[in-house]
């Protein structure tokens, strides 16, 4: 290769990996837009704890179920492709969103967060896919790192914004979803515009031969045990984003405005952690190492949390928890996904990868939330997390495999991973 194809080349994968960052900014901006606003919602439409729960819950239902079918259409109807029409609904539904909030209308107000969860649905795999088609093997985790620090930029962007708008503008909650709506579908414009897309990876199979390559998936003890170890990650994540701000409003007796800046501290200390856990990572080659390290440093902060006895410790477990959680987490699991599984087969496996993830983001905010109905505090919450995070280490350790190599596109017609890695 040229010195200037390969100058072209870098630009390419660079300039993929900061819109896709771009894509998870407005993501995780609105999933995290009720966060700091909860209370308001509550109010307005009557509701428990653990209904409001459920508005986040109902997201993530639709969002784990497009997941499967995302990965599939991904491969063959083109990545980018794809991931436009997702961007259109997504941003169209927290549009929307916001003008049910204003009507006052809470069965259309579920209606477009499920609609808005179809939409981000699309997302995942073929991004991670694409990403990875275009990404050279040696940044692998450090792309993967770069793009998923979209998500705590997101986060932060989406917690101080709403509250912003909600409590200093005063303007009221439904003003942030139809603000983040009308910026989501100009960046899902830049994506199109910005990436071009490649001939579909592989010609349409059989319903049978997709479920063949699902088992197969699932019969690869790695990635059994990376799902799981997702899993556990993704069910503490969403307790953080979904109810954090609430628990140092109660437990704190914090303003929701001054909640809602301590919250953001983890996710904006996860962008800088979890681009350095990335190019470590890349450069060691050894990821259980990587996931073992992290995982007790995330237990040590949820503990710390949820027993702190003061706001200052409290700070401190914020901190541990941004710059070792599960942002620091994901470029290691991304990236062991990508190890094993072929490029053709990619957007499938990741599809699985994270539908099984988000079914950790349906239980986490409902059952946070009737835990604290229940309880009458976040602790209990916290525990279950805490275990939860114990066992997928656990489990992970004994799975993993490393690699026999690195797989290409080369290994586009292979079966799923190395059959050497298969129970």
């Amino acid at each position: 290769m040229t010195t200037t194809s390969t100058h072209q080349h870098s630009k390419r994968w660079l300039l993929s990996c900061l819109l896709f960052f771009l894509g998870w900014v407005m993501m995780y901006a609105d999933r995290s837009i009720l966060s700091p606003v909860q209370e308001l919602v509550r109010q307005q439409f009557g509701l428990s704890n653990g209904a409001v729960g459920l508005i986040s819950s109902v997201f993530f239902i639709v969002y784990a179920i497009a997941q499967i079918p995302s990965g599939i259409l991904g491969d063959r109807m083109g990545r980018i492709k794809l991931i436009t029409v997702g961007f259109v609904i997504f941003g169209i539904a927290t549009l929307l969103t916001g003008v049910t909030g204003l009507m006052h209308l809470f069965a259309l107000f579920l209606i477009m967060r499920a609609m808005a969860g179809l939409g981000e649905g699309l997302y995942y795999g073929p991004q991670f896919a694409k990403s990875n088609e275009i990404t050279p093997t040696r940044y692998r985790a450090l792309g993967a790192a770069i793009i998923n620090s979209g998500q705590g930029v997101g986060i932060a962007v989406g917690i101080m914004a709403s509250s912003f708008i909600a409590f200093d503008l005063k303007f009221g909650w439904p003003w942030a979803f139809i603000i983040f709506g009308a910026l989501t579908l100009v960046v899902g414009l830049l994506i199109a515009i910005g990436i071009p897309d490649a001939k579909p990876a592989q010609a349409p199979a059989k319903l049978s031969a997709e479920l063949r390559r699902f088992g197969a998936l699932l019969g690869n003890r790695t990635l059994l045990g990376t799902f799981i170890m997702l899993f556990c990650g993704v069910y503490t994540f969403f307790v953080m984003v979904t109810w954090l701000p609430t628990y140092l409003h109660t437990a704190f007796n914090m303003s929701f405005g001054k909640a809602s800046s301590i919250s953001s501290i983890a996710f904006w200390l996860a962008v800088p952690a979890g681009m350095l856990m990335g190019y470590f990572s890349d450069r060691f080659r050894n990821r259980r190492a990587f996931v073992i390290l992290l995982t007790p440093l995330t237990i040590v902060s949820v503990l710390v949390m949820a027993f702190a006895p003061n706001v200052p410790t409290l700070i401190v477990s914020i901190v541990l928890y941004g710059v070792f959680g599960k942002l620091s987490l994901d470029p290691v699991l991304i990236s062991i996904v990508a190890d094993h599984v072929p490029d053709a087969q990619r957007s499938s496996a990741y599809g699985l990868y994270n539908c099984i993830g988000m079914i950790a983001a349906i239980l986490a905010p409902y059952a946070t939330g009737t835990l604290v109905d229940i309880t009458g505090s976040f602790q209990t919450a916290f525990i279950v997390s805490v275990v939860l995070l114990a066992t997928g280490a656990v489990i992970f350790f004994f799975t993993y495999r490393p690699p026999a190599s690195p797989l290409s596109s080369k290994d586009a017609n292979s079966p799923v991973a190395q059959t050497t890695h298969l129970v």
